[in-house]
């Protein structure tokens, strides 16, 4: 699907959809928590919808309630031996640890750019934890078949918390105790969700407050089924708040500003280039003012990257963004990507420094530009086409369906031309 943007002010009240990082986490504890655990406010998301065809192939019963709510009766009874992830890489690394926890072997199968993305980070923790792993040269499919056992195992961070949190999730059904050594742990908030998801589903996993190298799991935990409404995507609203600061002005409804999801660093950005900003309970108020080069570091918040890209093209000046080596095993390796379709438009992207991006603001040319079938990539360049005096064709944009279905409608429903 090819997407026509241009030039137009924004101005409007948008709710995005939930947290698919959240949604994720959730959907995987029903299936563990024996009982019926209800879901609501949940938004089926390509990636959504592929984590619930996970639970459901692990013995999962799903009932759609209404068009946001779904209740799920768990217990893990694998119906089939094969897991489809789609193009998730969350999904992957999620129920990979999860399937490890039966006894017959499981196959984790995925599709598109999720192929080529590493997964080796898996092999070696799960093969010390007991389970006997058959993997395809540290990339999918992988085979796995447990059960998964306790002990002290060290973990690689470096590259994802994905596959931390799927082993945090699983670990409490061990048989036994397990202490995770996390070496050079990253995007440290999305293991805060982790954790706060587990307890609301009545598990408790211990740390040193503050310290990501060290974790203990106690063993034989049960999860609790329970009741609960999945929050607003601060990843998904990002771009929108971008769109605002800009191209007019927008306001977001249910974004909890006490989220642990760490894409609410997207508010720091904004501050930081000159962006009017009012939070008021679960509502963030971004407005168009006269924007300043900025510096962020975004090593614990990669997936702001493209939206802070469609920021500093309209600020002033050249801005800094720190940490590039987050993206490399992204939809797209999304420094690269960035540069190349941006530079179509006219803006200046600068990758040569170690772990920095350099983005020097400008006017944004018509062209056509490609999404790489990268949902983020797509929302960028759509932001950023507001600016433009001419159009801006986007080519595979039906790839926001990932995360984002409604996303070019909302940000039309905003768009005064």
């Amino acid at each position: 699907m090819d997407k026509t943007v241009s030039l137009g002010s924004v101005k409007g009240t948008i709710t995005p959809p939930s947290s698919k990082s959240y949604a994720q986490r959730a959907i995987a504890l029903s299936l563990l928590a024996e009982g019926r655990t209800v879901l609501r406010n949940i938004e089926f998301c390509k990636d959504t919808r592929s984590a619930l065809k996970c639970i459901e192939a692990l013995g999962a019963k799903v009932t759609f309630i209404d068009e946001r709510t779904i209740a799920i009766e768990g217990g893990l009874n694998p119906t089939s031996n094969t897991l489809y992830v789609g193009e998730s890489g969350l999904a992957t690394r999620l129920f990979t640890p999860i399937a490890s926890l039966c006894k017959s072997p499981i196959n984790i199968q995925g599709e598109g750019t999720l192929l080529y993305r590493p997964m080796e980070m898996m092999i070696e923790p799960l093969r010390a934890l007991g389970v006997s792993v058959r993997d395809g040269g540290g990339f999918l499919p992988i085979e796995v078949q447990g059960p998964i056992h306790g002990g002290i195992v060290k973990v690689d961070g470096s590259i994802s918390s994905q596959f931390i949190t799927g082993l945090l999730l699983a670990l409490p059904m061990a048989e036994e105790d397990t202490t995770l050594l996390v070496e050079d742990a990253v995007s440290t908030p999305y293991i805060d969700m982790t954790i706060d998801t587990a307890q609301r589903f009545g598990v408790e996993i211990m740390h040193n407050k503050g310290d990501y190298s060290e974790f203990f799991i106690e063993g034989g935990q049960k999860y609790q089924a329970t009741d609960i409404a999945i929050e607003g995507d601060w990843s998904g609203a990002s771009t929108m708040l971008v769109a605002g600061a800009i191209a007019g002005e927008v306001t977001i409804k249910n974004l909890s500003t006490l989220s642990r999801q760490a894409d609410t660093a997207i508010c720091h950005a904004l501050e930081r280039a000159g962006a009017g900003i009012i939070i008021e309970h679960d509502t963030v108020t971004v407005s168009k003012r006269e924007l300043r080069a900025f510096e962020f570091d975004a090593t614990n918040s990669p997936d702001l990257f493209p939206a802070l890209v469609a920021l500093a093209a309209a600020a002033e000046g050249e801005s800094r963004i720190i940490g590039t080596s987050r993206l490399r095993h992204k939809e797209s390796d999304r420094a690269e990507t960035l540069c190349r379709e941006y530079e179509k438009l006219g803006i200046e992207i600068d990758i040569s420094e170690d772990n920095v991006m350099k983005i020097r603001g400008g006017e944004i040319c018509p062209s056509e530009v490609f999404s790489h079938n990268d949902h983020r990539i797509a929302m960028s360049l759509a932001a950023s086409a507001l600016r433009c005096k001419g159009d801006i064709t986007i080519t595979a944009a039906e790839c926001v369906e990932k995360s984002y279905p409604d996303f070019f409608e909302d940000l039309e429903s905003i768009t005064m031309r």
